[in-house]
């Protein structure tokens, strides 16, 4: 059974898992989820995955993983090369405090503006299943946080190549596609402001996995 990525060239968040899966060269389907038609929604995807969320990845064995974090250590095992979560200990420990710091005071945070301030996402503060009302003071909490988070990127990357440790890493895939998903709130490094951050983006572009689709 070959691999399949639910998908939707639209979203951040299976952007991750794409990047991932190109670095790594593994082979792989593809099913189009259209969130702008709220196809998550549906009956038929609902049935595959109840958390109605994307990316979602079906293994060879069968077993769907419905999120970014099953995904990443499911093909790092399955597929070790290159090593993307670290070699040693210490790697693997600096790789995932990173990711997880970008996560949560990056890509939550970019979430937690626009998902509380869009009228396209009326009751859609959260994704997955149930609904949930806008926050707007969430919206301006949010945008303060991006902002921060821009400058713990910066600062981090000052002498510095890549985000985690001295090569290519996981951390590198979130951290762009946090820093991209940012756009949709008009906030960019430049290279007056985030000089560091700004030199990282560039030298990323470089990387062909970081053409793939992506129109977030």
């Amino acid at each position: 059974m070959p691999i399949t990525l639910y998908d939707c060239a639209t979203a951040p968040s299976p952007r991750r898992a794409r990047i991932l899966l190109a670095e790594k060269g593994i082979a792989h389907d593809t099913v189009e989820i259209d969130l702008r038609r709220v196809e998550q929604m549906g009956q038929a995807y609902r049935q595959l995955n109840p958390q109605c969320t994307v990316p979602a990845l079906r293994t060879g064995e069968g077993l769907l993983l419905s999120d970014n974090a099953a995904i990443a250590a499911y093909l790092e095992a399955r597929f070790p090369q290159p090593p993307l979560l670290g070699i040693s200990p210490e790697e693997k420990a600096e790789i995932a405090s990173w990711n997880w710091r970008i996560e949560f005071e990056g890509l939550l945070a970019i979430a937690e503006a626009l998902r509380n301030s869009s009228p396209a996402m009326v009751n859609r503060a959260l994704p997955g299943p149930v609904d949930y009302a806008q926050i707007p003071e969430l919206a301006q909490r949010g945008l303060a946080r991006v902002q921060q988070f821009f400058t713990v990127l910066n600062e981090r990357l000052q002498g510095r190549d890549f985000i985690a440790t001295d090569r290519f890493s996981l951390a590198d895939i979130t951290a762009v596609v946090a820093v991209d998903f940012a756009r949709v709130l008009r906030i960019k490094p430049d290279e007056r402001s985030h000089p560091d951050l700004h030199r990282w983006r560039l030298a990323m572009a470089q990387r062909p996995t970081m053409a793939l689709p992506s129109k977030a």
